[in-house]
């Protein structure tokens, strides 16, 4: 269950003001935090992930900051979809294309997220997401495809990002031109099972998700670290924000069976149906995982006649 309800203080990202956790983690260092102080809480595995990667204090349309975002405990299921490559294409921008499995046939996900603790406190999230080639890759994609489903290092646009928290939704739409807003969200992942209810602006059911989680396989800190490059625009222009998770306790199903999802009314149902996937491919869960979210950068990406943008 997520933490119960704590006082809150008032703090300015940008022009927006956002309410967070009295006495957390973003109330203390403002993104600066203490790792010590960090790996004092007992359902942190470690810290050693993290001092790898020094933070820097950047400008961003959030004002300044200090990047990466550390997550330092969540977990996440995802589940992996073959769709007609035509309706991705219908939901993608002109200067991307999908990553194909096979020709006319592109790769989808759904996923859910938990962050237990991170440098802007608890807050839970959902995503639709498409698989695209490389912005900067004009080949076939082959070797990109075996990199993305050995889960190494994927490339994607997301069409849906709500999330429970009002500062995760500022940060997430603002600062990195993310599709989020904010909305309840259930997220409870253990070793028996996976389930997420993500609700719609009248607190109805938009989706919900349950699976059985699959035999989970322990990692050392650094021997399994993943990458995905997300592509957005802020104020017009092309950037790619990376993110990396450290993952400890994972495990997968291939062509699983059991799963339970289920669309209702709402943004993210409407997106997934938008798809129109044909079948789950891979259901994966990461009962215990660590993440660094990079602050966006400016890219460069090709328009279908060649020109840079």
């Amino acid at each position: 269950m997520a933490p119960t309800t704590q006082q809150t203080i008032t703090v300015d990202l940008g022009a927006r003001s956002v309410e967070v956790p009295k006495g957390g983690l973003y109330d203390r260092y403002r993104m600066n935090t203490d790792l010590d102080a960090v790996a004092a809480d007992p359902r942190v595995p470690g810290i050693d992930f993290f001092r790898q990667l020094p933070k820097a204090r950047v400008d961003s349309p959030i004002g300044p900051t200090w990047t990466p975002n550390f997550y330092y405990r969540i977990s996440t299921a995802r589940l992996t979809m073959v769709a007609p490559a035509r309706a991705i294409r219908s939901r993608l921008p002109r200067e991307l294309a999908p990553l194909e499995l096979t020709p006319g046939l592109g790769l989808v996900s759904v996923m859910f997220f938990r962050y237990d603790v991170c440098d802007i406190d608890f807050y839970t999230e959902a995503a639709v997401g498409i698989a695209v080639k490389p912005v900067r890759h004009g080949g076939l994609g082959v070797v990109d495809l075996l990199a993305g489903l050995k889960n190494d290092h994927l490339h994607s646009y997301v069409l849906s990002l709500p999330v429970s928290s009002d500062i995760a939704q500022v940060r997430g739409h603002d600062g990195y031109g993310f599709p989020k807003w904010v909305t309840d969200i259930g997220v409870d992942i253990d070793d028996t099972r996976a389930a997420a209810r993500v609700a719609n602006a009248d607190g109805g059911m938009d989706v919900s998700f349950s699976a059985r989680t699959p035999r989970q396989a322990a990692l050392a800190s650094g021997e399994q670290v993943s990458s995905l490059t997300s592509y957005t625009t802020i104020n017009g222009a092309w950037h790619s924000t990376l993110s990396q998770t450290n993952v400890l306790a994972a495990g997968a199903a291939r062509l699983p069976r059991g799963i339970d999802l289920r669309l209702g009314t709402g943004r993210v149902a409407d997106d997934i149906r938008s798809l129109r996937p044909i079948g789950t491919i891979q259901l994966d869960v990461v009962t215990e995982a660590q993440n660094a979210l990079h602050m966006p950068v400016p890219t460069s990406v090709r328009n279908l006649d060649g020109a840079l943008r």
